[in-house]
């Protein structure tokens, strides 16, 4: 049976591009919006990934990891429910908690703080209609980052909708939705509750959500958005095992010491309060000018109580995004540019104590830290004759920040890193109808978190120096008539002054410069529509694959007397092989039969660890059931198909060889959604 599993990630694989599930548009024709630089995907210049509804319909109710994880070149991790990482070709290096080096929008507002950090997890998937995923730095729109940008879209069209599911160790989602267009206003009341005990011992999990928004168009030539959301996070922790730990008890959480209590005697966890509000404006002056401006802010409160303390974070997060467009159509020219400004003010006051089994006791520091960033930024698309698109831009970033140790000493300092010139320079050219070649080159650059700066060893790492590095790519997409879609590409990532994680031996982390690093990959796509085979039993059938290929080494890296380049990249594996293929039985049976090849992967630095590669099978049936207007669609997902021992989420460089945060065996979901 192995090699049957092994040969089914090749050759069996939803179509990725497509609207609605049934939809058979053309995966070139389908369009992206790149923050309100839109164009269509054949022609783009981007390295670009869109996730519609069907992908999206493939994740449990608490992630959005089995989607992404069908992107070549995108990763998410879990080592714990609620605990997740991104990594964008294999940026995940310096983010053992939440999502860092990676920007998130949603819809048109910014969920990344000043500093570079995204609590990614408030947002429950059920509320994302669909995402597009940009690899690789793009500074003239979204400013200093190497990693790439998420772009979260809610929902744009009617829709009353409920959803009530069930799983294994004791998993419990409801949620509702409400979208609807009444007279110039067009509302969505988003609401959700998700729980489960999770596999782990010390791994519950609990999140409350609510979301609002009016888009509010009050002339034919303006638009006014609000949205408020409300997330109350609240999970556990469970810590990472040593191997032989894991080999005895899959189930168990991290275990004390002589001098050092476990997970659950300290009660580890999260919890994490956030509410964001914020408006924007776009106005169309005439045919040729439009300005937009959105201004926005949030607040986070944050526990966690952690083996050695308990921590406390209070945020205020403020952030201005503005931009003056303009853009003109000749017979066989047509020219687009930008101007603007995006930046942002995080202030954060973090209280650590000792932990007295989940409860704050003693205090041990009181610190202040204000994180400043922003960019200007200037781009100009060029289109000549519908065949060669360009997309030149250029951005100015700025960072800094201010601590001040409130308790129990008094001192202060501040920290500005240099201003930097980040240009980004993309071309694309079709050959013919549904064939397109492209090149981009670009510069990156990613300052230190608040998190990274004072890590949870309470320290200030004032010589934590940003991370920058040069960017090179050349990519291919090619449309086969009506029915198959293939893309390629090939990059080469040169980082420089890259940060890295270190761990002590009570599990705290802190963060070094780590010298340089090469990444170069090959990241193929190979999709189809969906076929109609005419016959009521055997319906239809669309099928896709992606892969990643990766070569990404260390270079110039010393660490105390040891010489670690050449060496691979710490948790970024060489190989992935994703695959999704749906089938529809008597024209209503839906069946989606997915799989998921990781290759090993260094765990530390000195690559004297690895992990073991693994192959996960997924499967989910749903089940249409019409009742007057109402539509149930019955679902009944199987996550871990084959039941395989495997680590969704490890703890690279962890002290002590805990490294491992075993993943659930087989579990199931089984559940309705009624559509109104």
């Amino acid at each position: 049976m192995t090699k049957l599993y092994l040969f089914l990630p090749i050759f069996s694989v939803s179509i990725l591009f497509s609207q609605k599930r049934d939809s058979a548009t053309l995966i070139s024709e389908v369009k992206i919006d790149a923050y309100k630089k839109p164009a269509s995907f054949i022609s783009s210049t981007k390295s670009v990934s869109v996730v519609s509804e069907n992908l999206l319909s493939q994740n449990t109710p608490e992630r959005m990891l089995e989607s992404i994880n069908q992107i070549p070149g995108a990763r998410m991790e879990e080592r714990s429910p609620g605990s997740y990482r991104i990594s964008l070709r294999g940026s995940t290096l310096r983010s053992p908690f939440g999502v860092r080096n990676v920007k998130v929008y949603l819809d048109d507002f910014i969920l990344s703080d000043a500093s570079g950090n995204t609590y990614f997890n408030v947002i429950s998937p059920e509320l994302i209609d669909r995402m597009e995923i940009y690899k690789g730095p793009e500074s003239g729109d979204y400013g200093s980052v190497t990693g790439g940008t998420v772009l979260l879209q809610t929902k744009d069209s009617d829709n009353l909708s409920a959803n009530l599911s069930i799983g294994s160790y004791g998993t419990f989602n409801q949620s509702f939705d409400v979208s609807k267009k009444v007279g110039k206003h067009f509302f969505e009341v988003f609401q959700n509750y998700y729980q489960t005990d999770s596999y782990r011992e010390q791994s519950k999990m609990q999140r409350k959500q609510i979301f609002i928004k009016d888009n509010f168009q009050y002339s034919e030539k303006g638009l006014l958005k609000a949205v408020a959301m409300y997330s109350d996070l609240d999970y556990q922790t469970p810590g990472g095992l040593t191997l032989q730990q894991m080999e005895i008890n899959r189930k168990q959480s991290r275990s004390g010491t002589a001098t050092i209590p476990g997970s659950k005697e300290q009660e580890a966890g999260i919890r994490n309060k956030m509410f964001l509000a914020g408006l924007s404006n776009e106005y169309q002056f005439n045919q040729n000018f439009s300005h937009f401006i959105l201004i926005q802010g949030s607040y986070v409160d944050f526990e966690n109580p952690f083996i050695t303390n308990f921590e406390n974070r209070f945020e205020k997060n403020f952030a201005l995004r503005t931009h003056l467009n303009f853009g003109k159509n000749w017979s066989i020219i047509s020219l687009a540019y930008r101007l603007g400004f995006e930046g942002g003010i995080n202030d954060i006051l973090v209280k650590n104590y000792d932990n007295n089994k989940g409860f704050e006791g003693k205090p041990q520091n009181f610190d202040q830290i204000k994180n400043t960033s922003g960019f200007y930024f200037l781009s100009q698309k060029l289109n000549f004759n519908e065949k060669l698109f360009t997309d030149i831009s250029i951005s100015l970033n700025s960072n800094s920040y201010d601590w001040e140790r409130i308790y129990p000493t008094t001192e202060n300092g501040k920290v500005a890193f240099k201003n930097q010139w980040l240009p980004n320079f993309g071309l694309t050219y079709l050959l013919g109808k549904g064939f397109s070649v492209r090149g981009k080159i670009g510069k990156g650059n990613s300052a230190p978190t608040n998190e990274e700066i004072r890590s949870s060893t309470q320290e200030f790492n004032a010589n934590l120096s940003p991370e920058y590095g040069w960017n090179k790519e050349i990519g291919i997409r090619k449309q086969f008539g009506n029915s198959l879609f293939v893309e390629g590409n090939y990059f080469d990532f040169r980082l420089k002054d890259a940060i890295v994680r270190r761990q002590n031996e009570a599990g705290q982390e802190y963060f070094v410069n780590a010298g340089e690093t090469v990444q170069k990959g090959v990241e193929v796509l190979l999709e189809s529509k969906s076929f109609d085979l005419k016959n009521d039993f055997f319906s239809r059938f669309k099928f896709r694959f992606s892969g990643s290929f990766y070569n990404f080494k260390f270079q110039n890296y010393q660490q105390n007397d040891n010489d670690f380049s050449e060496n691979d990249l710490t948790g970024v594996p060489k190989t992935t092989i994703n695959s999704l293929v749906n089938f529809i039985f008597f024209r209503k049976l839906s069946v989606d039969y997915s799989h998921f090849y990781t290759s090993k992967m260094p765990l530390n630095d000195a690559n004297s660890v690895w992990s073991e590669s693994n192959l996960v099978g997924n499967i989910q049936f749903r089940f249409p059931v019409n009742i007057d207007k109402t539509r149930l669609n019955l679902y009944l997902q199987i996550q871990n198909l084959y039941n395989t021992d495997y680590v969704l989420g490890f703890d690279i460089n962890a002290f002590g060889n805990r490294y491992y945060n075993p993943a659930a065996k087989r579990n199931f979901v089984l559940g309705v959604e009624a559509k109104f």
